[in-house]
């Protein structure tokens, strides 16, 4: 008689669920990884005018230096996803924070925009392995049901970042110098190197033959960067004169090329994606009807996140006249609505179990904080400018983790990786985009307003005396501005002039978050379950071990066979009957 072979998920079962505080030791090394990460990025955030300004850099530089960022955080980001599903995922991410960190470090030495713009780039990699990871490693310790309790301290991590980082980043710029915003997290990411190899202890994956989707990666690149790269630049201007417009027009030869060239990119992808034995993005997963419609609200969330960060910043340095410590203590609105939305919501929904309604209210507040911000200029009451803040910051903290917990939920245990990266790509190349676009229209403002105003710059150069020649001069550079330190008359008019062009390129969310509105709407509110990626697998492979027993295999076929019944056994068959 042949005995039954163990269920595969009896080891899972022998073995007890961790401890909250197992979970948090296992969870600290994540989360000073992601501080780390947002560190690096919000230190500079308050600073990057001046540093544009330092190195002759224009409003075209100050986007791509955002951008570049961005660009390269969303095409490596499935990258990485990918990778966490084929190998080790704690040493993935190790590797993510050592690349991050030595690129940021480099971009410390830059002695141009372009430069800086390169090293950027390079720290995108890494920050995309962190975004993603961070999300599937939480994945494989916490359930979904419990892991609402545990994103607050996420949200903590993230607002205790973005809220330090800028004041720091402004404090170190104003004592000695914005290089050395770039130099600040060397110390925490040696530290999260050491805190995630002691205390993060995954499930161990079983080996198996590795599959890189190569042209998969490179089609992505080009059309991402192709179609990013003629956002940035069509309609800009790209002389030094302000007043001189570009000469690459929207429906130019230049504009057909490089869109023509993102699109045959892209068809070519999904055909190479559909033929791909390892896809770098398995088109299957838009069968999901939660997955596809995640996607669609994390373009707004991004486009609200990164434009938010990037402009805002930009705002109160260029329109009122702030220090870069001050531009880092004005947006505190916005960073405390994230961080009490991030938080609360996370409670809440690990306490009940409900997420849709406070995704739907998020996606609401998506679109009044940036209706809102569309109206300031630069004399706006600033009371009214925090409430503005607060709501896109609050609207932020309830969607953006959440829309990746969901689809977390509902997607494959073999997938989690894919799916999550996929999340993240999404919303990161919503934000590249936004960013871009939002840059673009605000040059275009710029150089219109400025345009307009002619005689107005002029009457304020004349009222500057032997001052005159050397602003003329300034402004006749084509580099970003220094308004805190322009004469009075001058910097009223700059102010306004950057007020009314940045408030315009605010617009532009507020389209994408009404379609973030009505995918969240439609998203199936599928209750959220209480096992972890590791015992969901287990799991499933326990239910391929009972159909895989002789006696289940023998029930299989039974239904499909025909017995052949000898006379003995009908006749006790006809003696039961009877």
């Amino acid at each position: 008689m042949s005995s039954t072979p163990p269920p595969a998920s009896s080891e899972a079962e022998s073995k007890p669920r961790m401890t909250h505080r197992q979970v948090l030791e296992a969870l600290s090394g994540l989360l000073l990884g992601m501080f780390v990460s947002m560190l690096a990025s919000t230190v500079v955030s308050t600073s990057l005018p001046v540093i544009i300004h330092d190195l002759d850099g224009n409003q075209t530089a100050f986007t791509w230096v955002v951008t570049a960022t961005l660009l390269t955080t969303a095409i490596s980001t499935p990258i990485w996803g990918k990778l966490a599903d084929l190998t080790n995922r704690k040493v993935l991410f190790q590797l993510a924070i050592v690349i991050f960190v030595l690129a940021t470090a480099a971009a410390g030495f830059s002695t141009s925009p372009e430069m800086l713009i390169a090293f950027r780039a390079v720290q995108g990699l890494g920050a995309g392995g962190l975004a993603a990871l961070s999300q599937v490693l939480m994945a494989d310790i916490i359930s979904p049901r419990e892991r609402g309790r545990y994103m607050g301290l996420f949200g903590a991590v993230m607002a205790v970042a973005t809220i330090g980082g800028p004041l720091l980043g402004g404090v170190i710029t104003d004592a000695w110098g914005w290089r050395w915003n770039f130099f600040v997290a060397v110390p925490f990411a040696v530290l999260a190197l050491i805190l995630v190899q002691a205390t993060l202890h995954v499930p161990v994956r079983p080996k198996k033959k590795t599959s890189i989707d190569y042209i998969g990666i490179v089609l992505l690149s080009v059309a991402v960067s192709m179609l990013l790269i003629w956002v940035t630049n069509a309609g800009t201007a790209t002389q030094g004169d302000w007043s001189d417009l570009a000469n690459n027009d929207w429906w130019s030869l230049n504009s057909v090329l490089m869109v023509g060239g993102a699109i045959l990119a892209a068809v070519l992808f999904i055909i190479v994606e559909l033929r791909s034995k390892e896809p770098l993005i398995p088109l299957t997963l838009f069968r999901n009807r939660t997955f596809t419609l995640s996607v669609i609200a994390s373009i707004a969330t991004g486009i609200a996140m990164f434009g938010a960060s990037v402009f805002l910043s930009q705002y109160m340095q260029l329109a009122r006249g702030a220090t870069p410590t001050e531009a880092g203590l004005m947006t505190i609105p916005m960073i405390g609505g994230l961080l009490v939305a991030s938080i609360g919501v996370g409670a809440l929904v690990t306490k009940y179990g409900r997420w849709k309604p406070y995704l739907i209210v998020g996606s609401v507040l998506l679109i009044a904080g940036s209706s809102l911000l569309s109206t300031i200029h630069y004399d706006t009451n600033f009371l009214l400018v925090s409430i503005y803040m607060f709501l896109l910051g609050a609207g932020v903290g309830m969607t953006m983790q959440n829309l990746v917990l969901v689809v977390q939920n509902t997607t494959r245990p073999e997938e989690i990786g894919v799916a999550s990266s996929g999340v993240t790509f999404f919303r990161s190349l919503g934000g590249t985009i936004g960013v871009s676009v939002m840059g673009a229209a605000l040059a275009a403002r710029v150089i219109d307003l400025v345009a307009d105003r002619k005689d107005d710059i002029a009457t304020a150069l004349m009222s500057l005396g032997d001052k005159a020649p050397y602003w003329g001069e300034q402004l006749q550079s084509g580099a970003l501005p220094k308004v805190s330190e322009m004469p009075e008359a001058l910097r009223i008019v700059f102010e306004d002039i950057y007020a009314n062009g940045i408030s315009h390129s605010f617009l532009i969310a507020v389209p994408f978050a009404v379609i973030s509105l009505l995918a969240i709407v439609f998203l199936p509110n599928k209750s959220l379950t209480t096992m972890t990626t590791a015992e969901r697998l287990q799991a499933s492979e326990a239910d391929l071990a009972t159909v895989s027993v002789p006696e289940a295999m023998a029930t299989l076929t039974a239904t499909g066979s025909v017995r052949v019944v000898d006379g003995a056994e009908r006749r006790g068959g006809d003696a039961n009957a009877r």
